[in-house]
């Protein structure tokens, strides 16, 4: 969804149980790409809309995989991610806003785009029992126009607005969530850390926290 000015950015995450057609849509001819990383495997759906804002085709999975692989060393994250021998694999699908809004309508009951849809693996991530196959954590979708549109409203670089959108849909994944205050605040504070290193300055500075959530 839009943001107004100089807002919090509406970061919505789907129920559980949303999560099993989420990426239906992708074309039977489309080879996704993926980027191994030391506990993190991420698979880049290109299924819809024009990223050409956020660079090439390739500088817009080389801004995914930073983000990822920000979130992969975070500290904070590190007892929720599996164990070295393993790794946890996420799927995060380019897509525009008639998609978006469509998983949006039927998930959550709201007929409009958003930025970012979390779909947690429905049953929650369990460690496979020989410590071999990766570990599903879920999928995002992300609205091309929406993450353009924002970052323009928030004068910001469209990839560094990706880069953050990336990290807090994979903190979904990871069980963290902001209906709370308190989770609010934490799960805030944790993106924060983990795009200081990336060279993002902090996404919340100076928004009231009422606008924190995506409606």
């Amino acid at each position: 969804m839009s943001a107004g000015p100089s807002p919090k950015p509406a970061l919505d995450v789907a129920p559980a149980a949303a999560r099993e057609p989420a990426l239906q849509a992708e074309s039977a001819d489309t080879e996704p790409r993926q980027s191994s990383l030391p506990t993190l495997l991420i698979e880049v759906v290109e299924d819809a809309g024009d990223w050409s804002a956020c660079g090439a085709a390739s500088d817009v999975s080389t801004l995914i995989e930073e983000a990822a692989a920000a979130v992969a060393q975070a500290a904070e994250v590190a007892t929720r991610l599996p164990r070295p021998q393993a790794c946890a694999h996420a799927v995060i699908a380019l897509s525009d806003n008639d998609s978006v809004a469509a998983l949006n309508a039927q998930y959550r009951g709201m007929a409009k785009p958003t930025n970012v849809l979390s779909f947690p693996a429905a049953e929650g991530f369990a460690m496979p029992s020989d410590g071999t196959e990766p570990v599903n954590l879920g999928d995002i979708v992300l609205a091309a126009e929406t993450v353009a549109a924002e970052a323009a409203e928030l004068g910001i670089a469209p990839g560094d607005h990706l880069r953050h959108l990336v990290v807090h849909g994979l903190l979904h994944l990871l069980g963290y969530d902001h209906i709370e205050p308190g989770e609010a605040d934490e799960m805030e504070a944790l993106e924060i850390r983990i795009l200081a290193p990336l060279g993002i300055a902090d996404p919340y500075a100076g928004s009231d926290p009422a606008d924190a959530k995506g409606g």
